[in-house]
């Protein structure tokens, strides 16, 4: 066993480091909104408290103003025009709308601490230019007027939806950009991922009153409104035909809602007391599934909570909505004409979203990985608990989607952002499937025990906290004893491939000797298996000598467990010693569980094997 030279008191964060170095930006939005359902337009009021937490005085603003992408010409209208490959929700589509088919948010007035202030709109993005700087460690007020169309629905975001859904309430107000450690994000929206700051929100909504609502946050006022909440069934009737509902939420970093009149509301209760709110159509096609769907949504909760940490707020709302699926702050709204196990796996993947979105909050156009990826990977873990699936390796589908990237040479590197991937497919693999990938190579880097642990840590220690890959790898660290800036970045940073092989057996005094090439650009620490003629079988470990350090459990079973020396990562061969000879050796094989992604199995083998798929 070697000694591990490895200083965690110096290149460690712990929780108390993190508090000490760590600051962000804070929010509270108080809105009102007077919504008319016959023209889909709506005006609105928001009086914001924001507090300059960073070390930086604050000489702008900058507003997102999502709706205005759904107009001809727009960003994201050119985007899915030009590139290869575009998103079938979108297509031509926006630039095919009508002037009542469009969607807007205009800012009509701005004001900050009582000062009125100019505003420069530029398609989704106001800039602010602040008559007077927010100094660092002050809070202002900001009081914003806004009237806004509602799209056409096209995506996530809209009315009339394909399943006939009046209005997804998504990416819907004029939403305060993000400032971090490295400045403003006031990224312009062409489809892709969302950042935000954390915050309060208490919201106002005044609409027909035959109108139901589902959304983010707990509704403060059931007994006026009735619509299923707390057992009212009835709808009440409003003031000139309309009602406010008002919705709050505490710290999160977004608020979506949506309304339909032909809703029905029904809710559960989850673990922890948590509410579990479902909004669907009133069509009789939905009921069966819908209804089959509520208790296992408790099973998503419970699951979930047991393996990556406990949801923390009080409510959730699954609601039938937008275009597929998409996730937001304690709601997330999915087309629901589905069988049950589709209904089941979208919710399952959107309320994992949760976790790695909405309470982690990681910036998800920089590093959208970190949230589709994690989110892919801990929602295979959850659906094989929910299926009683004991197969070891659940990730088989995202193993797929990644060779298909690398047969077509067609990767990107996984620190592209966001809206800079060459290709749809590109990003939507790289994103889901590589990233979840990342996860499960990890956990068989250090173990499956230390690994889940470190799971729970980087959820504990980093909520609320928008962390970055260096956070999350750091916390492993932690957990595992091990050095890992390689894995970060080669599996992030580079489109290297992992590709080993035996390339020779023979005979040698007292035994015999394995010649192990690295093929591929990135280097991985190896399990090898070696079966005898006895049927006795060994499997032998290889760390990589950059790790400074070695897991001691095992995906593989066998009768002795063996750890070898090092394997130096510049070296393409290592010579493996075994106390066998080659004739008394039925099989050797490279990585038998598929605990990494070498993308050339065949050469796994002795004797060489060419009718090989994943395992």
């Amino acid at each position: 066993m070697r000694q591990i030279f490895y200083f965690l008191s110096v290149m460690l964060f712990t929780a108390s480091t993190v508090s000490a170095q760590y600051w962000q930006q804070s929010i509270a939005y108080k809105m009102d909104i007077d919504f008319d359902v016959k023209s889909h337009q709506y005006s609105g009021k928001q009086a914001i408290t924001y507090t300059n937490n960073s070390p930086d005085d604050l000489n702008q603003l900058f507003f997102h103003l999502y709706f205005n992408a759904f107009q001809p010409g727009s960003m994201m209208d050119v985007r899915s025009q030009s590139i290869a490959d575009p998103d079938g929700r979108v297509g031509d589509r926006i630039g095919a709308l009508s002037e009542s088919e469009i969607g807007y948010t205009h800012l009509k007035s701005i004001k900050v601490n009582g000062v009125s202030q100019k505003i420069k709109e530029e398609g989704t993005i106001a800039q602010i230019d602040l008559s007077s700087p927010i100094k660092s460690g002050k809070k202002v007020k900001i009081e914003v007027e806004f009237n806004s169309q509602v799209p056409l629905q096209i995506r996530r975001s809209g009315r009339d939806n394909a399943e006939g859904v009046a209005y997804s309430m998504t990416q819907w107000y004029p939403k305060l950009s993000e400032y971090d450690n490295d400045g403003w994000h006031p990224n312009p929206y062409i489809g892709r991922e969302f950042y935000g700051v954390w915050g309060d929100f208490d919201v106002n909504i005044n609409i027909d009153e035959n109108y139901t609502i589902g959304g983010t946050g707990v509704l403060q006022n059931p007994t006026a409104i009735g619509h299923g909440y707390k057992g009212i069934t009835e709808k009440k009737k409003g003031v000139n035909g309309k009602l406010t509902w008002n919705f709050k939420a505490e710290n999160v970093h977004d608020f979506a809602w949506a309304a339909d009149a032909n809703y029905v509301h029904t809710y559960t209760t989850g673990p922890n007391g948590m509410e579990i709110h479902f909004f669907r159509k009133d069509e009789e096609e939905l009921v069966e599934n819908w209804t089959a769907l509520e208790p296992i949504a408790v099973r998503i909760f419970e699951s979930a909570n047991k393996h990556f940490g406990t949801y923390p707020y009080a409510a959730y709302s699954i609601i039938q909505g937008g275009d597929g699926g998409m996730e937001y702050p304690m709601a997330t709204l999915i087309t629901g004409k589905r069988s049950l196990p589709s209904l089941a796996g979208v919710t399952a993947h959107e309320v994992m979203h949760s976790w790695y979105q909405m309470v982690l909050g990681t910036d998800e156009a920089q590093y959208p990985w970190m949230d589709e990826g994690f989110t892919t990977f801990a929602t295979a873990i959850v659906q094989a608990e929910m299926l009683g699936n004991t197969e070891k390796n659940v990730h088989k589908g995202s193993v797929g989607g990644y060779m298909a990237l690398v047969d077509r040479n067609a990767q990107e590197p996984l620190t592209t952002h966001a809206d800079h991937y060459i290709m749809n497919r590109g990003y939507g693999i790289n994103s889901y499937s590589k990233g979840s990938l990342f996860l499960w190579q990890l956990q068989n880097i250090v173990g499956e025990e230390v690994f889940f642990k470190g799971m729970l840590d980087y959820f504990n220690i980093w909520k609320f906290k928008h962390p970055d890959p260096r956070k999350f790898i750091r916390v492993m660290e932690n957990a595992s004893g091990m050095v890992l800036d390689w894995y970060l970045q080669n599996w992030v940073g580079t489109t290297n491939t992992i590709d080993y092989a035996v390339n020779e057996v023979s005979d040698v005094a007292n035994g015999s000797e394995v010649i192990l090439q690295r093929i591929g650009e990135m280097p991985m620490p190896l399990e090898v298996l070696v079966t005898l003629k006895s049927g006795k079988t060994e499997l032998h470990y290889i760390p990589l000598a950059i790790m400074r350090g070695e897991k001691n459990d095992f995906l593989t079973d066998a009768d002795s467990h063996i750890t070898a020396t090092d394997w130096p990562w510049t070296y393409p061969y290592y010579t493996l010693k075994l106390s066998h000879k080659k004739g008394d050796i039925e099989s050797i094989e490279i990585d038998p569980e598929g605990g990494i992604i070498d993308v050339k199995s065949e050469n796994n083998y002795y004797p060489r094997n060419t009718n090989v798929t994943f395992k």
